[in-house]
């Protein structure tokens, strides 16, 4: 009997400590020693990535690391957990998939980064107004509105298919693609025009650049806030005002407020809850945002050299996002 209780016992403390076992490893379920920022395709992302990531491995001790994909790719990532935290969700290119994930509880908008963006169709002032100090005449002094693009084709010629213009599109992968190829066919401009997808950000940006270096006529995608829209003299051609129910149908208005939010994945909370009460204090706008843009243009500079000026310039700013310790040990760093 003595002996069957010790045995008794013996299972029973061997059944506690798997308990135990299973417990902490429970527990270190919840712990993360990295923290995945996305990559989704542009500079200002890449900028507030280095930003938030300075602060965090400098002011919180953990590693960071990014994964780079177009934009259904990130938010997947971000739902599914393979990435922590997307600083920059342009909430309106993606409502329907934005409002499931949070109803789904994949993940958690923290803040809102900026919302004071624009986005559109651009073209180089130049081409309404000229500009005399380079010698360049107006080339379209009527052009105000994206339908009157219907009175340029011929100024915007499709090197490629010269019958046509050419209006320049995002990327292929970018949300926003579908429903500016809907705004193209919606205002009628597929008649005269070829909607073109570059494979990349920067393949946008070429383009401009070479033509607006040459001053040369130019007209595409673009969105505020850029090194492009805060060093060169663009317009953004106007559409009648956004209504909810005419975007919807259509997409025949402006393109309407869109919310820029900071999101991470629902177990972050749990795992780095200090780091998500940073991220939820965490808040620029555009001309904040632009002013980095600028900087990496103007200096060759990249993304991680442009955050850590733009956080020497403001240092009252971010430093009101954590507590003052962890401030020191990032200034430290700094």
């Amino acid at each position: 009997m003595k002996k069957l209780f010790i045995l008794l016992s013996l299972a029973l403390l061997v059944a506690l400590g798997a308990c135990g076992s299973g417990g902490e490893k429970a527990s270190s379920k919840k712990k993360i020693e990295t923290i995945t920022f996305a990559d989704a395709g542009w500079d200002s992302i890449r900028v507030h990535n280095s930003i938030a990531q300075t602060i965090i491995e400098e002011g919180f001790g953990y590693d960071t690391d990014v994964t780079t994909g177009s934009t259904p790719a990130t938010v997947q990532g971000v739902r599914q957990g393979d990435i922590n935290v997307h600083m920059e969700m342009w909430t309106d290119n993606i409502k329907k998939v934005y409002a499931e994930a949070i109803e789904a509880g994949d993940f958690k908008e923290v803040s809102v980064n900026f919302d004071d963006n624009k986005q559109g169709l651009w073209v180089p002032t130049y081409v309404i107004e000229g500009d005399d100090e380079r010698g360049i005449e107006p080339a379209a002094p009527d052009l105000k509105t994206v339908e009157d693009l219907k009175k340029y084709p011929e100024l915007f010629q499709d090197p490629e298919k010269p019958s046509k213009g050419r209006i320049i599109g995002s990327p292929s992968g970018w949300a926003v693609g579908e429903i500016l190829a809907t705004k193209v066919e919606t205002y009628g401009l597929d008649e005269q025009y070829n909607y073109f997808r570059p494979g990349s950000d920067a393949a946008i940006v070429t383009s401009l650049t070479d033509a607006y270096n040459a001053g040369e006529p130019w007209v595409g995608y673009y969105w505020s806030p850029t090194w492009v829209t805060a060093v060169y003299d663009m317009t953004l051609l106007d559409e009648p005002d956004y209504n909810k129910d005419q975007w919807e149908k259509d997409r025949s208005t402006e393109f309407p407020p869109n919310k820029v939010t900071i999101v991470v994945h629902n177990e972050m909370t749990e795992q780095a809850p200090n780091v998500v009460d940073f991220l939820s204090n965490y808040e620029t706008s555009s001309e904040l945002t632009g002013e980095s843009l600028k900087y990496m243009k103007e200096n060759d500079a990249s993304a991680e050299e442009a955050a850590i000026w733009w956080m020497k310039k403001h240092e009252d700013l971010w430093t009101e996002w954590v507590s003052k310790e962890v401030a020191k040990k990032v200034i430290d760093a700094l």
